[in-house]
């Protein structure tokens, strides 16, 4: 039996619970860890766990503990990250992995030493759609990938930067690009891996209660190919895809494919290649099906890891590389140059004193509460997905 200990019991901390809860034969949530008097208290009764209750993670670190799950405001993943290694516990991290480079390096160190198994969420390489996705992009059938779309776009109201976390670069590290595209950022990486160069543009246009960016654009040069990437909390409807445009056809999320037939004189006939259409569809009803998918199906694979003495899907790895790409942008869109990867330690963007320094303020938070009532979201599920 896995012994769990989630640290933070804010809004996502709810789907780790209830993605351990499905597993009760394997794992047994045995501490729950918030600094706010009362909130873990209060989830411990909502779901009527066995868990001992603390107010600090260091409480914690003694206990006789086989995974921490670190569910906090970014501002102190990395720090909660090492100290549960360093204690001799496998540790599965939400993203963003670490506020900087620096803290990614140290946080890969530790579990180095440690020789405990580490994973960063990236939940959304356990939808289908992106599982297909990616399986259509290795297999080759449609040539090497030209160009790349790459739409993040996410509506959060005024509201949502008044929780005394959100809106500073001090605790939450960043704004839309860090915090929302990561999961598309994570996903462009796991798919064409890092780019040689980045441009950015970084604003703020709708939140003038946040420091941070609530609207990045930005370019990525690869050696064959380019991607853009937009970043958004201002967007009505939350319209979020990947759209790889390659040799022989486009590939997309939500799950799209369409492959041109060119006419002689080079327009393309108005309907598409249906052969390609089909090959495609065999070539996916031939893999396995997913038996869980989002936080359930990366929290199932952390504890198969554990279980099996082997490394998690997603590793530290990953998540650095998807730091590195976010630290590009908030380098390029603050310094309005172009970005080189990858960044070295000397540069000013690998330190979280040296982010501060150089990026943006926007605005001034001008409110700050404990809680904010309301569901959490996780993007807009169509096409037949299922929430």
């Amino acid at each position: 039996m896995i012994r769990v200990a989630v640290i933070g019991t804010g809004g996502i901390s709810h789907a780790h619970i209830k993605a351990y809860l499905r597993f009760p034969d394997r794992c047994r949530i045995a501490a729950l860890v918030d600094i706010i008097p009362g909130k873990a208290q209060r989830v411990k009764e909502q779901y009527h766990l066995d868990a001992d209750v603390f107010l600090d993670h260091h409480q914690i670190l003694d206990m006789d503990i086989d995974l921490v799950d670190v569910c906090t405001p970014p501002f102190v993943h990395a720090e909660i990250t090492i100290n549960a290694l360093k204690s001799g516990k496998n540790v599965v991290c939400e993203k963003p992995m670490a506020a900087s480079l620096e803290e990614c390096d140290a946080v890969l160190r530790a579990r180095d030493e440690s020789g405990k198994k580490l994973s960063i969420i990236a939940q959304n390489r356990f939808r289908k759609p992106v599982r297909d996705l990616k399986a259509l992009l290795d297999c080759g059938m449609a040539g090497k990938v030209r160009q790349v779309t790459v739409n993040s776009l996410w509506f959060r109201g005024h509201s949502y930067y008044d929780l005394w976390w959100r809106g500073t670069w001090e605790t939450e590290g960043g704004g839309c690009t860090l915090n929302h595209a990561v999961h598309h950022i994570d996903m462009l990486g796991w798919m064409m891996g890092t780019p040689e160069k980045v441009t950015s543009v970084l604003a703020n246009v709708g939140h003038d209660n946040a420091e941070v960016e609530d609207f990045s654009i930005s370019v990525m040069e690869y050696p064959h190919a380019i991607a853009s990437v937009t970043a958004s909390v201002i967007s009505h409807g939350e319209d979020q895809e990947l759209i790889f445009q390659c040799e022989k056809a486009k590939l997309a999320f939500p799950y799209s494919v369409f492959a041109s037939q060119p006419q002689p004189n080079g327009f393309p006939l108005m309907e598409p290649d249906k052969a390609f259409e089909k090959e495609a569809e065999n070539y996916l009803s031939s893999l396995p099906p997913l038996e869980y998918e989002m936080h359930d199906g990366q929290l199932n694979d952390v504890l198969c890891a554990i279980e099996e003495d082997r490394e998690p899907a997603i590793t530290g790895e990953d998540g650095r590389r998807t730091n590195e790409l976010i630290t590009a942008i908030y380098k390029a869109g603050s310094t309005k140059t172009t970005v080189s990867l990858p960044l070295t330690k000397d540069d000013p963007f690998y330190t979280v004193e040296g982010i501060r320094a150089h990026v943006p303020h926007f605005y001034e938070k001008t409110a700050s509460v404990e809680n904010l009532e309301g569901d959490l979201s996780f993007g807009n599920f169509r096409k037949g997905e299922s929430k």
